[in-house]
């Protein structure tokens, strides 16, 4: 079965009122790859309103969600919270989280199970730092966070992947075509060895690290890159490109 092309797109903690709603109306005036799955993450005040904005074609996800039902847990936002408002993903496990806010491998994976088995999808996120990398352990420090995950997961069918070299986000600085093909096919090759062929097969494995209109045709060429999660560039027109990217 051939994986649909992927595209998110992560707001961070950016845009207005104004300004979302402009990305959002781009977004539904612009005609998009009907081949390519588009998901958008506003900050969590603003997901109520793209919900209701953006054409139903095109997801919406949190930026973050609990490990548990609604209950005491201040500032947090429930899998409940996101499903009542039409919510169907979320992004999980990224850099920015794990790095500022300590959330651990254990952390994510927890709330990853949480959350794919109480009906809201995952993109899940993976990286390595550059000293990591220029110490030669990119692979070794993916497969330790993709074994983390396997320990609480059984149904990755609502699990998509994105590989985000953390020095390479926000920094300008990007992996190239063939540093990020080489790592797709690595986390292919983990799934299929440690989880089973089919879900090797069948799972979305996305490149995070910007994303750019110039880089995203090249990128989009290899085999295991399975499409984007894209950060600032999302602010901009430009992301109409990066969603078309295929075409």
């Amino acid at each position: 079965m051939a994986r649909k092309f992927f595209v998110g797109g992560n707001f961070k903690m950016n845009g207005s009122v104004s300004s979302i709603t402009e990305i959002v109306d781009n977004l539904n005036k612009a005609q998009l790859d009907p081949n390519t799955e588009v998901v958008i993450s506003p900050p969590a005040l603003y997901l109520l309103l793209v919900r209701e904005k953006a054409k139903k074609e095109i997801g919406v996800a949190s930026q973050n969600v609990y490990d548990k039902p609604n209950g005491a847990f201040t500032g947090e936002i429930s899998v409940q919270h996101l499903k009542d408002s039409a919510i169907d993903w979320s992004i999980l496990g990224h850099s920015e989280r794990r790095t500022i806010l300590g959330e651990t491998d254990e952390v994510v994976a927890s709330k990853t199970k949480y959350a794919t088995e109480n009906g809201v999808s995952v993109i899940w996120c993976c990286g390595e730092s550059l000293e990591q990398r220029e110490a030669g352990k990119t692979l070794e420090v993916i497969a330790s966070q993709l074994a983390a995950l396997k320990a609480q997961i059984s149904d990755w069918s609502k699990i998509v992947i994105a590989y985000e070299p953390i020095w390479a986000i926000g920094t300008g600085k990007v992996a190239t075509t063939e540093q990020a093909q080489e790592v797709h096919a690595s986390i292919r090759q983990w799934l299929s060895k440690n989880v089973s062929q089919s879900v090797a097969d069948e799972t979305r494995i996305l490149y995070g690290g910007s994303v750019s209109e110039k880089n995203c045709k090249d990128l989009s060429t290899q085999k295991d890159i399975d499409g984007f999660l894209v950060g600032g560039a999302s602010l901009k027109p430009a992301f109409v490109d990066i969603i078309n990217s295929k075409l």
